[in-house]
């Protein structure tokens, strides 16, 4: 039984640690970027807006790169696109899983924008449901006359090669803000769901947004829109 109890426990350990040393990430430095980055290899993967920052990162489909991009405009140096590029390296070679492309608009539902960002600082590339793939959870916003008060917030997570979104207006005034989630979110395994809420209770707590009274509640009965008007 102790021979067994020991094999057992190896085992485990074997599996686990392979699992924790396949699915990592990390973020490369500036040198790291302009080497693998050249001129000729953004061209072929379409980059064309200045890199603010490149996400390596590999599970047990490969070495990723996801590489956030940004055009700058105006004396004000703010942003008005951005672009994200998800790239897998096979055999040396790199080609577009997927990409993200947004930019401010001239009004939304409440104001005026003046920028749009990537929020990197929620952005998570993890494994989340332990499968050995990593789901990218990817956050960005806008802001508007009163700042992030009333700018949208949109947070993007892909599953096996498909996207789920929420989008959320923010607002000084209850009736502004209002949440859409996309109905195949609630088919995401609960784990990524809890991991989404929890990062958008740390964007409330930031003081990044405003969500509708009862947002939790409301996603636990898998709402698909929600307002202070509503709940």
């Amino acid at each position: 039984m102790r021979l067994l109890t020991t094999i057992l426990f190896f085992i485990f350990h074997f599996f686990g640690f392979s699992q924790d040393t396949l699915s990592k990430s990390n973020i490369l430095s500036e040198p790291e970027v302009q080497t693998i980055f050249t001129d000729a290899v953004k061209a072929n993967l379409g980059i064309r807006f200045q890199i603010f920052r490149v996400y390596e990162y590999s599970d047990k489909l490969g070495k990723h790169y996801l590489v956030l991009t940004e055009r700058i405009q105006g004396e004000k140096a703010k942003n008005d696109s951005i672009k994200a590029v998800n790239v897998l390296v096979e055999n040396k070679k790199m080609s577009v899983q997927w990409t993200i492309n947004d930019f401010k608009l001239k009004e939304n539902e409440v104001s005026e924008e003046s920028s749009i960002w990537f929020w990197s600082k929620y952005i998570e590339l993890n494994d989340i449901d332990g499968d050995g793939i990593i789901e990218p959870i990817i956050i960005y916003g806008t802001e508007g006359i009163n700042g992030t008060g009333d700018g949208r917030i949109k947070i993007l997570t892909y599953y096996k090669g498909k996207k789920m979104a929420i989008r959320h207006q923010n607002g000084e005034l209850d009736s502004q803000r209002n949440t859409k989630v996309e109905k195949e979110f609630y088919d995401l395994p609960n784990s990524i769901q809890t991991k989404v809420k929890e990062i958008m209770k740390k964007i409330y707590d930031d003081n990044n947004a405003i969500f509708p009274y009862g947002w939790e509640k409301a996603m636990l009965n898998k709402k698909l829109t929600f307002d202070e008007r509503h709940n």
